[in-house]
């Protein structure tokens, strides 16, 4: 089967968790016989509107790569969601390659233009949800003071939300715990105050983004949701019939299928947490610091190591070395190869995913057990349904640094514990088992195609 898989970043440059299960996804999928091209935006901030591409190979797959400035856009706000450019450049891809089937990665970059070009074309489309952002233009559902939200019904309440961005709505907003957003709205709503402050076209533009994203969506063959959480959220507040998702959760390259000895009690002393992904602010890794920091009363024979690339969101790194400073029990790793991360993992007691916004399905838990390494989680989102509570790990309460502290406390005083989570661990469902039940819904979304032109 010949196979495009549109996402909006990829490796090397992109490493996050939608990017690195698509390059997993194309490696199997190219190992497996099938015919494979990746098409990615590389960069919004080069070159013309225009999408200009670059074509290579990466590690034996073939790589589109695009470039353009989002910048010079004429209408930014639907620009965002809706890049017709961008979807103008995807179809005369898609008829030149003529491809089997799309499998597009989530929204974020590609928007809904590209989703559209494919299904004008008659071309089988499967789309799989990595996160909110056909919901949500910040993606995570989280208000820029941490805050989660549940997708409000009144537009308006997204528009006051992207404008909070800013310090000087932020701040007065905070002060007031919500009161200035609510008397801006009532204020704005409806009026020639409105109009002349560009109030009711940026409301406009988001409820067109509700009305486009949605039917672009219910076009979709297959729509697949790695976490039964985010396909009940989609469900509930994307208006998405529930028989429309298909529930799919990530595989692991299963390697050698050999899961690697905890560590000798002999071989080296303490208790060694660990954290392995983005550094930014919705990944909570100021939560685990502010945890371990309060440790003081163990015998100092335990350590955390912070894996990930500390330059991609500076002040937030910044903030995260104030907040271990003077505390030599914490390292900042930097980012890790790809290739590297079993024998990271190799290294942990236990690995801590402290995210504070609704998690799909993060691959760092399963890399975790896949090392027999338990893991200790927010109890939010997709992350509750992958940790067994006493069983394989532990879940704490989001954001609660005091909770997590008590939980790390427990584990470095209980080694029977760790033991029993240890054997705890299941086997991991690998990639193979992923793509087997994948290519199944490729056949699918193919015959709906050919029922349905």
């Amino acid at each position: 089967m010949d196979v495009v898989l549109a996402v909006h970043h990829f490796p090397p440059r992109y490493v996050a968790g939608a990017e690195l299960y698509t390059y997993r996804l194309a490696r199997g999928l190219l190992r497996s016989g099938h015919r494979v091209e990746v098409v990615c935006v590389e960069s919004i901030t080069e070159g013309t509107l225009e999408p200009r591409c670059v074509s290579e190979e990466y590690e034996g797959i073939p790589v589109h790569r695009l470039f353009f400035n989002l910048a010079l856009a004429p209408d930014p706000a639907r620009w965002e969601f809706w890049n017709p450019r961008l979807g103008e450049w995807f179809g005369r891809f898609l008829e030149e390659c003529r491809p089997d089937l799309v499998h597009f990665q989530a929204g974020y970059l590609l928007t809904g233009s590209v989703l559209e070009a494919a299904q004008a074309r008659g071309i089988p489309t499967v789309l799989t949800l990595h996160d909110y952002w056909f919901l949500c233009p910040r993606i995570h559902l989280q208000r820029p003071d941490g805050a989660l939200c549940g997708v409000p019904d009144d537009p308006a309440e997204c528009v006051w939300c992207r404008l909070t961005e800013k310090r000087r709505f932020r701040l007065p907003d905070r002060a007031t715990r919500g009161g200035a957003g609510r008397l801006a709205r009532r204020i704005l709503s409806g009026s020639l105050l409105a109009r002349r402050t560009g109030w009711s076209a940026r409301v406009d533009a988001i409820r067109e983004r509700r009305e486009r994203l949605g039917r672009a969506l219910r076009g979709v063959d297959v729509l697949l949701a790695p976490s039964r959480f985010l396909a009940r959220m989609f469900v509930a507040r994307g208006g998405l019939p529930p028989d429309r998702i298909r529930y799919l959760r990530y595989g692991l390259d299963s390697g050698t299928g050999e899961r690697p000895s905890p560590p000798e009690s002999g071989r080296r002393r303490g208790f060694r947490v660990g954290y392995l992904g983005q550094i930014a602010p919705h990944k909570g890794v100021h939560v685990l610091v502010e945890a371990f920091r309060s440790l003081d009363v163990l015998d100092g024979a335990c350590e955390l190591r912070i894996y990930g690339d500390m330059g991609r969101f500076p002040r937030y790194a910044e903030r995260l070395r104030r907040l271990a400073r003077g505390d030599a029990r914490i390292r900042f790793e930097g980012a890790v190869d790809n290739w590297r991360v079993p024998e990271v993992m190799a290294e942990l007691d236990v690995l801590v995913v402290p995210s504070i916004w609704y998690e799909n399905s993060p691959l760092t838990i399963l890399e975790a057990h896949a090392a027999g390494v338990p893991v200790l989680a927010s109890d939010l989102g997709g992350m509750a349904e992958m940790v067994r509570h006493g069983v394989d790990g532990l879940l704490f309460r989001v954001g609660d640094a005091q909770d997590l502290a008590a939980r790390l406390r427990e584990l470095a005083e209980n080694p029977d514990l760790l033991s029993r989570l240890r054997a705890g661990i299941g086997p991991v469902w690998t990639l193979e088992e992923e793509r087997k039940q994948l290519m199944g819904i490729y056949r699918e979304a193919v015959r709906l195609r050919e029922v349905h032109p």
